[in-house]
């Protein structure tokens, strides 16, 4: 190969291109996580981050985990690193079927009746 004169760059690590960056600029209305500007390949978006609780559904979005990015100084700067995607449920997808959910077995009914007996009238009962 020809020398042209110029000098190639060496291989970064992370392409220029997959960078997946935040900035955090400011707390949410509430005060429980922190207003985002999220920097994409192709897109900026504005959003919200938040701590994952305990026994809290999480809905929709991404589970990242955010790292401080080097040589930012004290610019609020994070690259993010998706640990998964949530897609969001319908209530189609929520609920498998039309019925009302089953709370209790036969087993369980059968148990229950047995130590505790049958409630009276329950043979002369039209449900």
């Amino acid at each position: 190969m020809a020398d042209d004169g110029r000098k190639q760059k060496p291989e970064s690590p992370e392409r220029p291109e997959s960078f997946d960056v935040v900035m955090i600029h400011g707390k949410t209305d509430d005060g429980g996580g922190a207003k985002v500007l999220r920097a994409r390949p192709g897109r900026i978006d504005a959003g919200e981050v938040r701590p994952m609780q305990d026994g809290k559904p999480l809905g929709s979005g991404e589970i990242v985990r955010l790292e401080r990015r080097q040589g930012s100084g004290e610019t609020p700067l994070y690259d993010v690193h998706v640990e998964h995607t949530l897609e969001a449920q319908t209530p189609a997808q929520v609920r498998a079927s039309d019925k009302p959910a089953q709370v209790a077995t036969r087993e369980y009914r059968e148990s229950w009746e047995r130590t505790f007996g049958r409630r009276r009238g329950d043979a002369d009962a039209p449900n």
